[in-house]
């Protein structure tokens, strides 16, 4: 049974702006017409809704003026939540599980049937939800199977599926790295890892992007999703193989179908989107802050360097909505009851002065940026989607040296969320390349069924670029 610890106290004047019964009941959305700046229920400021999206760091800011380090935030529906705005308030959450839990079950609030918050925050069996004991079981049988990739045959396929998808395009001399790259490239990889059939790979892609969307679509693409991952589970329990799929099955921690098919599931969505908005969101600082580029061009900063200045300012992820408390507490002056939601402002924190009185100042190489999370949750797949955005900019950039926007940066957009921005679009031009030998300009990658994991890693691997090459020619302009 988890123990509930002593209140934490954090310091400052204790304030308490939700008053009466700590059960709060999921009411309707406001209706559509209310003024973008108007305030909630209780004088509290919408995490949600036009001014939310349009400017959400200034809206962090804000509220950091008004209420301090944690701020009491509404959620669609009107439900309050509160928002960890501090870098230290954020890293006193993720590293207490016994103060502030994981598992939505203990939340105050049953939301309503249709409500947007139940696709987030709805109870599933992965570790992203457990705590104690269940954690450390269902995370040792996902760390030790994320253990057994082959880094080094893994980079290899990453340099191979970059070179694919620039075939389909480098004769064209323009493309959107955003849909053209950014977005075929994880699922490429992630699916070998998983074993998952290649020709499967840029569908199912497709799909992931669709449910965590919404669209119309969404409940039929999650179903797909699943389908996939239940055939890929009866595939691998009766011929397994080197891939994370038969190590989950085969693990000592003994999870059954369900368990597994639910980290899988979990693992390809949260992979997929996350390493494919630090690839768009690294391209696009690379290709429209000169100074970045200056610096990653001259060498005085190295890739890794550069994916540690996106993470601090681009997160692929803002916020997380996955925290509870497990009784009264105290939190950046903060008075919080047993239940309560605590969402991690992972950009907020990020933005906090305490740590960045001056945004301006570079942080390349500085990993203390609250991106992966930190404590027992801590992303345990971090290494592997740092080395294939890592891998795959170089590859790219070397490819094509002297790679430019194609449009004003102000005419790039975002779409913007309660729990990450996204960039749409990144158009580029460049000199147009004669496409390798077999390899006919604009054609798309062959879907070609490969055997997977360590043993086809290793196996003809692709030409890697010469790492660094492309800094004599890439310039700022």
């Amino acid at each position: 049974m988890l123990r509930v610890a002593p209140p934490l106290l954090l310091g400052g004047p204790v304030t308490s702006p939700f008053p009466g019964s700590p059960s709060t009941p999921s009411l309707p959305s406001p209706p559509a017409q209310c003024p973008a700046h108007a305030p909630g229920a209780g004088g509290l400021r919408r995490l949600y809704g036009p001014e939310a999206e349009r400017a959400p760091h200034e809206l962090y800011e804000r509220l950091r003026q008004e209420h301090g380090p944690v701020a009491p935030v509404l959620l669609p529906g009107e439900i309050r939540a509160w928002l960890v705005l501090g870098h230290q308030e954020n890293l006193d959450v993720l590293r207490n599980p016994l103060l502030f839990s994981a598992d939505s079950r203990r939340w105050n609030v049953r939301l309503a049937p249709d409500s947007p918050l139940l696709p987030i925050t709805a109870y599933q069996p992965v570790i992203a939800f457990a705590d104690g004991d269940e954690h450390a079981r269902l995370r040792s049988a996902v760390t030790d199977s994320l253990a057994r990739i082959n880094r080094h045959g893994n980079r290899r396929y990453v340099v191979r599926y970059t070179d694919r998808l620039l075939h389909a395009f480098a004769a064209a001399g323009q493309a959107d790295l955003v849909t053209d790259f950014a977005e075929k490239l994880p699922i490429l990889v992630l699916s070998r890892q998983f074993g998952i059939p290649e020709q499967d790979a840029l569908p199912l892609g497709e799909a992931v992007r669709d449910l965590v969307r919404p669209t119309e679509t969404a409940v039929k693409s999650n179903q797909i999703v699943v389908e996939t991952m239940e055939e890929l589970i009866r595939r691998k329990k009766a011929v397994p193989g080197d891939d994370l799929t038969s190590w989950l099955l085969r693990h000592e921690a003994g999870l059954s179908d369900d368990e597994v098919l639910q980290h899988l599931r979990h693992a390809l969505v949260a992979a997929n989107e996350n390493t494919a908005n630090l690839v768009a969101n690294t391209l696009r600082m690379v290709l429209t802050d000169r100074r970045f580029r200056g610096n990653l061009a001259g060498g005085q900063m190295t890739l890794p360097d550069a994916l540690d200045q996106v993470m601090w300012d681009q997160p692929p992820l803002s916020l997380i909505p996955n925290r509870w408390a497990t009784g009264d507490t105290v939190l950046g002056g903060q008075r919080i009851n047993g239940g309560d939601m605590v969402l991690l402002g992972l950009s907020a924190g990020n933005r906090d002065p305490a740590v960045r009185p001056d945004l301006s100042t570079p942080v390349h190489g500085n990993r203390s940026h609250l991106a992966f999370g930190k404590g027992p949750h801590e992303c345990p797949g971090m290494d592997i989607g740092r080395a294939i955005a890592d891998t795959a900019i170089d590859t790219l950039l070397a490819r094509l040296p002297d790679i430019q926007l194609a449009v004003p940066e102000t005419e790039l957009s975002v779409t913007t969320s309660m729990v990450s921005s996204r960039l749409n679009t990144l158009p580029v031009h460049f000199t147009p390349q004669r496409p390798k030998q077999g390899a006919p300009a604009g054609a798309q990658p062959q879907p070609r069924v490969e055997p997977s994991g360590t043993a086809a890693m290793a196996a003809t691997p692709a030409a890697a670029p010469d790492r660094g090459s492309w800094r004599k020619r890439i310039l700022p302009r």
